[in-house]
């Protein structure tokens, strides 16, 4: 092997990391990613920089926190001129490719909430920032055409680019113009009026129609194979970002993938009723179910019935195996083109779903562990073997760990730390995380959009929403379930304090270093 490894990067759309075979999941059939933990390092304790979409994709790009790269919640855009860990490589001379989803600029073409509420006729100058986004490589208008969309190159560093937008059996993109063609009635088969027969109640549940083969998870598969086997490919180290649209909701595996569990092979572990003293946001969730049953999207946390969330598991669970049969497809492939002795294989996610925790399924603002935290793999060539970390560590960690295996420094202004040391000699790494998180639009209660950060110990955990009179503190060491909000007990008061100023300690670095300043004599 020389000295400049290939990487072959799997990452999944709002996947828990208990809800994998090799974290333990009971149930879930996941042999090929399992295969890959068992020639790797199983991260037990990574979270998420931020737990939605956007803002954690572009923290997995720049190595940087969402308020410093600026891509603070959906619906925003990274910057064209934020420097990604790839565009490293690339200078370095590695071939790049995004395959599947990228989700680092808006797909929807539809206005956010602040667009349409916070406009003002009498506002003569809009914005704090005279440049506005640029226009969105990934907007859906892009790809109505018949011709393959060209996208401008390099796209936040990768050189070929295979996009993927949207969820579910309608994603847009490469996808959707290749899908118009492979399939003469598309129309017929994205008809919701011709969904296949089921029984299931849980929300966004739908059968669709759309073959096993036609399906965008299995297209993902397809044109990776497509870039590893390629003969024209260079002879250059490559970093595929190989990126899975599911198993975000909605609920819609196809063929055999719908049947292939069944919700009664699932149970909720964390009920509603486990938690000792609920938060006002649980609280509302829980009684808005019980009254109103408002949802402001469909990307929205709700809280739902027991059976309504096993339907969703058992769904969700079948997602799951399809991407893995995929992964091993495509793993499969990078061993006979000869370079898996080459190649350094992730798997990961851009994070969580409550999916039954407290009876509640999607994401919100509630940064519970089976939100957060991940599943991270990383399985060397230079020394393939069964390992778990349960050091703490967040998605900002993984490109300065990519950047050092490919021997090149990070650039300045890059906040994580690589976790090759921890990899290679079991060494620990963080003493305490920040997660952030930034909601859209008054959500679960709140009179304006909230504002949450956390701070995470292998011990604690400490929530803060900006201001609010409220906050949670959990001893996870003793409650992994998060159960009892310890915030208010007088026995936990030095504790509260003592990571309230960690807390404040971690906000107040938060800053743009980059650019550097130069000395001044």
């Amino acid at each position: 092997m020389n000295g400049r490894p290939n990487f072959l990067y799997f990452i999944t759309d709002q996947q828990r990391a208990d809800w994998l075979g090799c974290y333990g999941h009971p149930v879930v059939k996941t042999p090929n990613i399992d295969a890959i933990a068992a020639k790797g390092t199983r991260f037990d304790d990574l979270h998420v920089a931020m737990p939605v979409c956007m803002p954690n994709r572009a923290s997995l790009m720049t190595g940087r926190m969402p308020s410093v790269h600026g891509l603070r919640y959906n619906g925003c855009q990274l910057s064209r001129d934020a420097v990604t860990f790839v565009d490293v490589l690339a200078a370095a001379g590695y071939d790049t490719a995004a395959i599947g989803k990228s989700h680092l600029q808006e797909f929807t073409g539809q206005p956010s909430w602040h667009a349409r509420h916070n406009h003002l006729p009498g506002r003569l100058i809009e914005e704090a920032w005279r440049s506005g986004p640029a226009p969105s490589e990934e907007d859906a208008e892009n790809y109505a055409a018949t011709d393959r969309y060209v996208i401008e190159t390099p796209y936040y560093g990768f050189r070929h680019v295979d996009m993927v937008t949207r969820h579910g059996d309608t994603c847009g993109g490469h996808y959707e113009q290749w899908f118009r063609e492979a399939a003469p009635d598309w129309r017929a088969l994205r008809d919701r009026d011709n969904e296949l027969p089921h029984n299931y109640s849980c929300p966004q549940a739908y059968r669709t129609p759309i073959p096993e083969a036609l399906y965008p998870t299995a297209w993902v598969a397809d044109r990776a194979i497509d870039y590893l086997t390629d003969p024209a490919r260079a002879e250059a180290p490559f970093f595929a970002f190989v990126s899975f649209p599911d198993p975000h909701h909605p609920f819609n595996p196809p063929g055999r993938y719908w049947d292939m569990y069944s919700p009664e092979d699932f149970e909720l572990p964390l009920p509603y009723e486990a938690h000792r003293n609920p938060p006002p946001p649980l609280r509302w969730l829980h009684d808005n179910f019980h009254g109103a049953q408002e949802q402001m999207t469909k990307q929205t946390a709700i809280y739902a019935g027991e059976q309504a969330l096993k339907e969703a598991m058992a769904l969700t669970a079948g997602m799951i195996t399809m991407i893995d049969d995929h992964v091993g497809r495509v793993v499969a492939a990078l061993r006979a083109a000869g370079l898996y002795d080459d190649t350094v294989i992730c798997f990961n996610s851009d994070h969580g779903d409550y999916l039954g925790d407290f009876n509640l399924l999607l994401k919100g603002l509630l940064p519970v562990r089976g939100l957060t935290r991940v599943p991270m793999i990383w399985s060397d060539p230079r020394g393939r073997r069964a390992g778990s970390s349960d050091a703490l560590a967040s998605t900002i960690d993984i490109p300065a760990t990519i950047l050092d295996r490919a021997g090149q420094m990070p650039f300045y202004g890059i906040q994580g730390r690589s976790l090759l040391p921890t990899i290679e000699t079991g060494a620990g790494h963080r003493d305490e995380i920040l997660i952030e998180f930034n909601d859209s639009a008054p959500k679960f209660g709140f009179a304006a959009p909230a504002r949450v950060r956390t701070l995470r110990t292998s011990d604690w955990r400490l929530s803060l929403y900006a201001g609010q009179d409220w906050g949670e503190l959990y001893h996870v060491a003793r409650d992994p379930g998060e159960t009892q909000n310890l915030w208010d007990d007088p026995a936990h008061g030095d504790t509260r304090a003592r990571l309230t100023e960690r807390l404040a300690h971690h906000l107040t670095a938060q800053m743009d270093e980059s650019p550097r300043a130069h000395l001044v004599a």
